[in-house]
């Protein structure tokens, strides 16, 4: 049995990637992804913590978004921890730009009585991703997860 050499190894790892690569490429283009998320973080008060459901993600599909996230409430401390748990039929200004690192992708929505929220995606070649939500009445919440395809 023939052994394979480190330089062989080391350029199937790189086919790989770069298949992933164009993988999340297509996902990102086709504006029809899944986040999950993994951990969540409002500022450096309040310590990251780490989400165990596999529930917690946002879907982008077709111009529309599904949410179901643990999101901090308030300006100030004690902030309030509450479930974002809604949708969106519509998305407007939906901007993607390539990156040194990946893509940024960023959308604004309204949801909840007419309160405008900002998403923003970074994600990265290798399937990470950060998102953060923004909304003009409370501070940023920050997650970082996954990109996958809509299953």
């Amino acid at each position: 049995m023939r052994s394979t050499t480190h330089e062989e190894r080391a350029e199937r790892r790189a086919e790989r990637l770069a298949e992933y690569e164009k993988f999340i490429d297509s996902l990102v283009l086709s504006h029809n992804f899944e986040f999950n998320a993994q951990t969540v973080a409002m500022d450096p008060s309040i310590p990251m913590r780490i989400l165990t459901n596999p529930n917690y993600i946002v879907t982008v599909w077709r111009g529309q978004l599904d949410v179901c996230l643990p999101y901090y409430t308030g300006v100030v401390p004690p902030y309030r921890y509450v479930l974002m748990n809604t949708g969106s039929p519509l998305l407007s200004d939906y901007l993607v730009v390539q990156t040194s690192y990946g893509w940024n992708v960023s959308f604004k929505t309204t949801l909840y009585a007419e309160s405008e929220y900002t998403f923003n995606f970074e994600i990265y070649s290798h399937g990470g991703a950060t998102l953060t939500i923004s909304n003009t009445w409370y501070n940023p919440v920050q997650y970082t997860g996954t990109i996958t395809k809509i299953y």
